[in-house]
């Protein structure tokens, strides 16, 4: 089964375990190498034009206006999904959906017939209804169950990924 890792990931400033944190790497961006080295995955950067602010509160209320009127914003590169079988979507939950760049990236393609695993960070509030956005983002396709890694979990959490996609 061939396998498209695609993740959208905040690196800079991030909430984890109650208080604010400096990331060089998103949590995200973490459990997305872990999906790919678990299932030989291609790798795939979802990336807003515009970049979100590394400080959290900034990024928070950008994120949080787009989520209003909920835009899709402009992505800095596509990839061709039509050779997957299997997409592993990662992201981390915000506001109890997945962030905007992440729609942009799933209603830009046609899924039908692949399965997408939705795989979230969070930092406690889970999966929420995620799997039902991705399922009425992706329609046609075979939505498997997601898994919900806590954020400050996430590098601890390569078996955990394995087992999932095995």
């Amino acid at each position: 089964m061939k396998t498209l890792v695609a993740y959208f990931s905040h690196a800079g400033q991030n909430y984890v375990n109650g208080g604010v944190a400096e990331l060089e790497h998103g949590n995200a961006e973490v459990l997305a190498g872990f999906a790919a080295q678990a299932c030989g995955g291609d790798l795939f950067h979802i990336e807003r034009v515009e970049p979100y602010p590394a400080e959290y509160k900034a990024c928070v209320k950008e994120s949080m206006a787009e989520l209003k009127v909920k835009a899709r914003p402009e992505l800095v590169r596509d990839v061709d999904v039509s050779g997957y079988d299997r997409v592993v979507v990662v992201f981390p939950n915000w506001c109890g959906t997945m962030p905007m760049p992440v729609y942009s990236f799933l209603e830009g393609h046609d899924f039908a017939g692949k399965e997408i695993w939705p795989l979230c960070t969070h930092e406690g509030s889970g999966m929420g209804q995620i799997e039902q956005h991705v399922a009425k983002a992706c329609p046609g396709a075979t939505v498997i169950e997601g898994l919900a890694i806590k954020g400050s979990n996430a590098a601890a959490s390569a078996d955990a990924v394995a087992a999932w996609l095995a």
